[in-house]
């Protein structure tokens, strides 16, 4: 049954482009309680958001091994401090109606395993892991569940030794791959969203949207890892303009290889984009890399050179940031 019909506008710099949304009913989906796993940089700003709205029907997942520390330590954001409920495998079952994956995708299988025991067959869940290869990993080990692509843009989040700061919240970007048609399980994680005041956009192609996002990543996190430089130099440095762009360039080569809708002027767009970031951010890969912690180089760089060699498309600058990254994590 259609309950609503909306005209989405799309606006780009060549075009207008108006199209419609319908809004179907599939049966009332309301989300009564959320678990988040990760509370990493991004994972501890929208815990924080998601814990002040639901209270104690919200709450973390972790691994049995790490539960006791992260009730005795909680978490802070701003220098504020917060103890939501935290659940691991060997808890009591408590079924989800929301699991969000904020992990690095390093972590990610071992995430699924924890989560498992909390998963109902009516569980939605979301990721919003960095990449394109998250969200089919998820679906693999819950194939009857409905798991919804997702990204965090524009937050500044940034680990520090005595928790996480921050000063722009960013938005999540959401939904299903087409969102033509919004399906129940998309309004019902929209609505909670709202509830919590975290800002969002469901788009209306999310595939496309994932890819920017990949693309943005492949240029501007890779290029500050190997040359330490936060937001207001990763483009602003001649050099560092050169690689972002042709790093990103072998990413559009590859999507239009696999009729990905991705454009030339999506990377110049991101060019201009990186003057609106915070200039002394840093990108979560640089961060890691100052911390001498593990990166994502692998689903970066290590996807791009991996889907060139299967569609024969030369993928040089992503090789040499690939080694470079990884030379980096072998230093510590």
């Amino acid at each position: 049954m259609i309950v609503d019909i909306y005209f989405l506008v799309v606006y780009n710099r060549n075009y207008i482009k108006i199209s419609f949304i319908v809004i179907v009913a599939g049966g009332v989906m309301k989300i009564k309680n959320v678990a988040l796993i990760g509370m990493g940089a991004v994972g501890t700003v929208y815990g924080n958001l998601l814990y002040k709205s639901y209270g104690n029907d919200f709450y973390v997942i972790c691994s049995d091994s790490r539960k006791d520390k992260l009730i005795e330590n909680g978490f802070k954001l701003n220098n504020e401090s917060f103890n939501p409920q935290i659940i691991s495998p060997q808890d009591e079952t408590v079924k989800m109606d929301l699991i969000i994956f904020c992990v690095k995708n390093y972590q990610l299988e071992d995430s699924i395993e924890d989560v498992r025991k909390f998963v109902s067959d009516n569980t939605v869940m979301i990721t919003f892991l960095n990449g394109v290869t998250a969200k089919d990993r998820i679906l693999k080990a819950f194939p009857d569940n409905k798991i919804l692509y997702g990204l965090s843009m524009r937050i500044d989040a940034e680990r520090v030794d005595d928790g996480v700061i921050n000063t722009e919240n960013g938005e999540i970007q959401f939904g299903n791959a087409d969102n033509t048609v919004i399906a129940p399980e998309v309004l019902a994680v929209q609505e909670c969203f709202n509830k919590s005041g975290i800002k969002n956009v469901v788009f209306q192609d999310m595939i496309r949207t994932i890819w920017r996002k990949f693309m943005l990543n492949v240029g501007v996190n890779q290029i500050t890892a190997v040359t330490k430089a936060p937001y207001g130099k990763s483009t602003s440095i001649e050099t560092n303009r050169i690689i972002f762009k042709e790093a990103m360039e072998e990413v559009l080569k590859i999507a239009k290889a696999k009729n990905i809708d991705l454009r030339k002027e999506d990377v110049d767009g991101f060019l201009e984009l990186m003057s609106s970031f915070s200039p002394n951010g840093k990108t979560s890969m640089l961060q890691d890399i100052e911390a001498k912690r593990k990166t994502e180089v692998d689903y970066f760089a290590g996807t791009v050179v991996e889907l060139g060699k299967q569609l024969n498309i030369k993928t040089p600058v992503n090789h040499v940031l690939y080694c470079i990254i990884k030379s980096l994590e072998e230093l510590y």
